[in-house]
């Protein structure tokens, strides 16, 4: 089964970290995805631009409503995403608890709908 991991956090504490610091998280990164795809794991993924870069569109009344930024103000921004081939939640769970973020941040876990066809 696929799952979609939501790598969520706060922009602004990363923006404030050093260089080097910046440099280790990335690598850290880096040696975690080369891990799931070692593993099979790892299906694809992808770092977002900041939020700041982010359009939220909205219908109504058959017009189309577009703002800048996120749907909500929030302390955590969804930062980027992997998709992943799991035998079940748990496995998810435990490649999602592995993610270098997870110590500062938050994933969520969302299995993927398998359409017939």
């Amino acid at each position: 089964m696929e799952y979609l991991l939501l790598i969520y956090g706060n922009e602004a504490d990363v923006a404030k970290m050093s260089k080097a610091d910046q440099g280790a998280m990335y690598q850290e990164f880096g040696s975690f995805t080369q891990s799931i795809q070692e593993s099979k794991n790892y299906v694809g993924g992808n770092q977002l631009q900041d939020v700041a870069t982010a359009s939220t569109v909205r219908m109504r009344g058959g017009k189309r409503l577009v703002t800048d930024g996120p749907f909500a103000e929030t302390r955590e921004q969804l930062g980027g995403y992997y998709l992943i081939e799991a035998k079940d939640l748990d496995e998810a769970l435990g490649i999602a608890e592995r993610i270098p973020s997870a110590r500062w941040g938050s994933i969520e876990v969302r299995p993927l709908v398998k359409r017939p066809g």
